[in-house]
């Protein structure tokens, strides 16, 4: 059976929750479904030390503060999971759990979502997937016949699992940083860290606070027609939180230049020089959850959807969210999406 709507939201983690908000204050009726058995998003699967960048009251989806963590100025995402529990609840938001969606197609000037539990038709539909079931690793050489063990930052959770191994860590990005010092502050894990270019350590005194202030600056200037500001990126890559810093002061986070193939026991880089491994955790990043989109063709160069905002160029009744800049600054921060959040609901209104 058909089931009718405003408005399916596809993906219930944060960018879902906030765009449920807004869609409620806009008395639109909605659904949200979302794959993940249980609320909380990608929270759910971080590793055991991960902390935010930014303080709980900095750290906040719209219409709720999220209150601090005893004992802790940046909370662990054990926190943020029941944080976004509780405002899942309080808002008391339409959210079917365990519903992943196969695909959206044009239906007779709507949208026909088909999901697992059924077929909803919409006026509208807000995309808002993330990545985290998407990981990337890139296409090195000899993967397939390395011998130990290779996952990827989805699967890590503790240096426990790695007690007197070797461990190499890939990636220049903040997972990269954090996991390899979580190993290496463990002192049970000999750990290698490597990165395709010398990692870039933001100032210390800089947290999420600055990054989303430095984001914004830029989509304003951007959508001014001033000059690009550089963003985040001009200022560097890896920010130092507590540990990173604790790791890199004392000698234990120097990268090395990235490995030309995998071997059998190892690695070994284009200068012939080698290096024996147990395991190596790929933290290189996520590409963007959208297969479920494939049915309405509006994908561009190299899987990019085109967007005036968050509303997709190729389909008015399509927006998306919570994909990075892409969407708005710091859209897939939970202090960043309720903006873009509330500009999708606020089109969605006009449209429907």
């Amino acid at each position: 059976m058909t089931q009718h709507t405003d408005v399916v939201v596809v993906g219930g983690g944060q960018a879902g929750l906030a765009a449920g908000y807004h869609l409620r204050r806009r008395g639109l009726d909605f659904v949200i479904l979302d794959a993940g058995t249980a609320p909380g998003g990608s929270w759910q699967h971080m590793w055991d030390s991960l902390h935010l960048f930014s303080p709980a009251e900095h750290s906040s989806l719209p219409g709720r503060l999220m209150p601090a963590q005893p004992g802790e100025t940046y909370p662990d995402a054990r926190h943020v999971v029941d944080y976004l529990t509780d405002y899942e609840k309080r808002y008391d938001l339409p959210v079917q759990h365990g519903t992943r969606v196969d695909a959206v197609r044009r239906d007779a000037g709507r949208l026909l979502v088909e999901a697992e539990t059924g077929t909803w038709r919409a006026r509208a539909v807000i995309s808002a997937t993330g990545s985290w079931s998407r990981p990337f690793v890139p296409a090195i050489r000899g993967r397939s016949v390395f011998t130990g063990r290779q996952l990827h930052t989805v699967n890590y959770r503790s240096p426990a699992d790695f007690a007197g191994q070797h461990v190499i860590v890939v990636g220049g990005g903040n997972s990269g940083a954090q996991i390899a010092a979580d190993l290496a502050l463990d002192g049970n894990v000999d750990v290698m860290w490597v990165t395709r270019r010398p990692p870039r350590f933001l100032p210390d005194d800089i947290d999420g606070r600055t990054l989303f202030d430095v984001a914004t600056a830029r989509r304003r200037a951007l959508d001014a027609g001033r000059s690009d500001t550089g963003g985040v990126a001009l200022l560097g890559d890896i920010v130092a939180v507590p540990p990173v810093r604790a790791a890199r002061d004392a000698g234990l986070l120097t990268a090395r230049p990235m490995f030309d193939r995998l071997t059998a026991t190892g690695v070994r880089g284009a200068d012939g020089s080698r290096a024996e491994a147990d395991a190596v955790i790929w933290a290189t990043g996520f590409r963007p959850v959208l297969a479920h989109l494939a049915p309405l063709n509006v994908r561009g160069a190299r899987g990019h959807i085109p967007t005036a905002g968050t509303r997709a160029l190729g389909e008015p009744r399509l927006h998306l969210l919570g994909y990075g800049d892409w969407t708005g600054p710091a859209s897939a921060t939970l202090i960043g999406v309720g903006r873009p959040a509330r500009d999708a609901a606020r089109e969605i209104a006009g449209l429907v």
